[in-house]
């Protein structure tokens, strides 16, 4: 005879739930208003937007470390917390380009905002559960969502991403959904912590180690396609192309953080198993993804299309850090996408300071390198600024990135990893010729003749949020110190 079974508010701790409730909430309202009266000022709901996000950021503050709610499902340690931090604040960077320039039609409905805060709930999901099911509808959520708001720019470009988009995550969603499975056949659970548990009795069983290396691989792939690591990275340049710049330079953020937040989970499990061949199969990837990506880099000849392949190149840098599975390694993840994630929005945000709607340098591309050829005469300040983004992507102290790398390059120095460290260094180095490239056409090039110089979109809403991510790319050195305590204190506490 079947009992029921109590279950108090207090068991539930809902509270764990209250930064997802507050975005869904918030895309629903502008459903609703939406409903009620039509024509709205687009304003309106980018205001609504971004005080949503302010909100849930407060939300996700004033959570506890370290606790569980919701049947389990819900995981709030400092890694939740940190990922869910920077996916908020990369969001709140990106929707005041929403007033930028009017012709980025897919701004004037509603549809778009209430969309993209599902998609943030979804990333949100993603990093607050170490639960393999509610992992995948988070991810899912998330990507049914960006296939859509790409496909809103409206244009033949960003049909086709979407469709790109689409399929490649469809074929991510099923290698996640058969490495969950291969998982769930050899530890009857679901969730990665009581997984640990349950392989760590059964390593030494004939015949285990075969389908757990399986879903090892199976969910390695599916990171693959997600974070964009070599070969998984076809769909990556022709997405970032089609989408609208700054939708380019969103996905080149949030959706790698997520998605990483999920590999420190997944491939942390199994390296504290003793499972070597997982943390060389990440390396192997990490060296592809870097060496590969920036050869490619090296040929592009749009500059949209060369920080497409610089950010795989970046994803592969991280990955090595992720298969160290030590606190400073970690660390240095949150610290890189941390500062990453204004100079790159940055840099595409750069890219809007074309006002012309057709090709005037190239049959194909919107922003080859000729467009900017002598940028320092038309636009100083437009020059300085793309040249700090560019040169802090390089490495280049005192900027940013800088600090990112050497971080990460030490800890794997202090893992051992000598020689890795050596191919990440030679990586960045590689990396400089394209990045200096671009500064090279804007200081030293002149002007192509007979084609009217570029504008600069003056916009307040563009013109502050160029500002801080070029105010934190060049002052990042002088808060630097209590960002890392932070980061590494938060990372301590998950028990990475």
């Amino acid at each position: 005879m079947l009992q029921a079974v109590d279950i108090s508010m207090a068991s539930l701790n809902l509270i764990t739930l209250s930064p997802m409730l507050v975005i869904v909430s918030g895309a629903l309202l502008i459903m609703i208003i939406d409903l009620l009266k039509k024509d709205m000022d687009k304003s309106l709901f980018v205001m609504l937007s971004i005080l949503v996000l302010f909100v849930d950021f407060g939300a996700t503050l004033s959570l506890s470390i370290n606790e569980r709610g919701f049947f389990d499902l819900m995981l709030i340690d400092g890694i939740s917390v940190l990922s869910q931090l920077l996916i908020l604040l990369a969001s709140m960077l990106f929707i005041p380009l929403a007033l930028t320039q009017k012709r980025f039609h897919e701004y004037s409905y509603p549809e778009f905002f209430s969309l993209f805060l599902f998609m943030v709930a979804g990333f949100q999901f993603m990093v607050a559960s170490d639960n393999l099911i509610l992992i995948f509808v988070g991810l899912e959520t998330a990507s049914l969502a960006l296939y859509t708001l790409i496909a809103m720019h409206n244009t033949p470009g960003s049909h086709e991403a979407a469709i790109k988009y689409f399929t490649m995550g469809a074929m991510a969603a099923g290698f996640f959904v058969m490495g969950s499975a291969a998982i769930y056949a050899v530890s009857g659970s679901v969730e990665l912590f009581d997984v640990a548990k349950v392989l760590q009795q059964r390593m030494n069983e004939a015949g285990i180690v075969l389908p757990i290396i399986g879903g090892a691989v199976l969910l390695l792939v599916a990171i693959g396609f997600k974070v964009s690591l070599m070969p998984f990275h076809m769909w990556t340049p022709d997405v970032y192309e089609g989408a609208s710049a700054p939708m380019a330079g969103y996905m080149s953020i949030v959706p790698k953080i997520a998605m990483m937040v999920v590999a420190v989970r997944v491939i942390g499990f199994y390296i504290d198993l003793g499972m070597e061949s997982v943390r060389y199969m990440v390396i192997a990837l990490a060296i592809v993804t870097m060496t590969l990506a920036n050869i490619m880099a090296l040929v592009q000849l749009d500059v949209k299309r060369m920080l497409a392949y610089s950010s795989i190149s970046h994803a592969g840098f991280v990955m090595a850090a992720l298969a160290l599975d030590t606190t400073k390694a970690y660390s240095g993840i949150f610290l890189y996408y941390g500062l990453f994630l204004f100079t790159n929005l940055g840099a595409f945000a750069m890219l809007w300071i074309s006002r012309h709607k057709k090709n005037r340098y190239h049959s194909r591309f919107h922003h080859p390198y000729e467009k900017f050829s002598g940028l320092i005469s038309t636009s100083p300040m437009g020059a300085v600024i793309m040249a700090i983004f560019m040169l802090s992507l390089t490495g280049v102290p005192p900027f940013s990135l800088f600090w990112g790398k050497m971080y990460i390059i030490s800890a794997t120095v202090d893992a051992g990893y000598i020689w890795l460290a050596i191919i990440m260094a030679l990586n960045s180095a590689i990396a400089a010729y394209y990045y200096l490239k671009l500064i090279v056409y804007m200081f030293l090039k002149p002007p192509v003749a007979g084609i009217e110089a570029v504008g600069v979109n003056s916009s307040r809403p563009l013109v502050v949020i160029v500002g801080i991510a070029a105010f934190v790319t060049t002052m990042s050195v002088f808060f630097m110190e209590p960002m890392l305590t932070y980061i590494n204190y938060m990372v301590s506490v998950s028990g990475y």
